[in-house]
């Protein structure tokens, strides 16, 4: 009997040692805590704040300190449903927004706010609507960097005591209602349509005028070359009556010769076609007796 019972006692001590490497083996896991980069971990010890691990190793007691939360410090982004406002002159509009925010503080994240995403979207609506309040439409449509500054400005004040700092706020849209879209689609394709009419029109008025102009100098500039051309012909003519002229004085004719030379020029004369009557001059007769006295000098 003793023997037997001695060869029960051995496994039972092994089951026991065994349990108790397990127990140990899972202490030394829970104990040794490894942090990622941009992650923190806020430790409670009895139920009490006593640490937040960043990132590296870390060592923790295991059935007395507690993982309370983990947090990540990386910037996160966060879209927020379209939300009805209305604006000061009473038009509703479905605005959606998207929130940039960081938490710079893990404990206070923790333990200063139980949600702090819903509590983000809660103020943003809130602050949203009492800024849209204070607008009319067109400023709500215009002034989107003003309404963005603004929604920052509130965020950022509110979350700073819950260990988040709110970095951009964005309105993704703001869409009035169809009735109102239609009228302003309306009020801008009149606007188009009396843009392009009025640079139709000065487009005609500036091609008159360029017209204008340019008929203007065509004008002038072939009134210049008529007169040019007329003055041109004038002093040919006059140094060919010059040239005529010296040359009859330098070849001394006599007075037979130039009334023979009259006598030819009449026929040349007479030819002309609005010549129907042809009246003999009186210098015919004195001509006639140059030229007889010329052939019969004896006279």
């Amino acid at each position: 009997m003793d023997s037997s019972a001695g060869i029960l006692a051995v496994p039972a001590i092994a089951v026991v040692l065994l349990a108790f490497a397990v127990l140990i083996i899972i202490m030394l896991v829970r104990a040794v805590q490894i942090v990622p980069q941009s992650r923190a971990l806020v430790i409670e010890r009895l139920g009490k704040f006593h640490s937040v691990m960043f990132a590296g190793l870390h060592v923790v007691i295991p059935f007395i300190d507690r993982i309370a939360s983990r947090v990540d410090l990386r910037e996160q982004v966060t879209s927020f449903p379209p939300q009805p406002v209305i604006t000061a002159d009473n038009v509703v509009v479905s605005i959606d927004s998207v929130v940039y925010y960081q938490v710079n503080d893990p404990m206070h994240a923790t333990y200063e706010i139980a949600n702090y995403i819903q509590a983000i979207e809660q103020l943003t609506i809130t602050t949203l609507r009492n800024v849209i309040g204070s607008l009319d439409l067109e400023a709500t449509l215009t002034s989107r960097d003003q309404i963005n500054a603004q929604l920052r400005g509130v965020l950022d004040e509110a979350t700073g005591r819950w260990g988040i700092r709110v970095n951009r706020v964005e309105l993704k849209a703001i869409d009035p209602p169809p009735s109102i879209q239609h009228a302003m689609e309306q009020q801008l394709r009149a606007e188009r349509d009396k843009r392009a009419a009025i640079l139709t029109a000065e487009g005609v008025r500036q091609s008159q005028i360029l017209q204008a102009e340019g008929e203007k100098q065509s004008a002038i500039l072939r009134a210049e070359g008529q007169a040019q051309a007329a003055v041109t012909r004038a002093s040919g003519d006059a140094q060919a009556i010059q040239t005529v002229f010296d040359a009859i004085h330098a070849g001394n004719p006599t007075p037979e010769l130039l009334s023979y030379q009259y006598l030819q020029m009449l026929p040349q004369i007479a030819r002309g076609e609005a010549s129907k009557v042809w009246v003999v001059p009186t210098e015919l007769t004195a001509a006639l007796d140059a030229v007889a006295k010329g052939f019969n000098p004896k006279n």
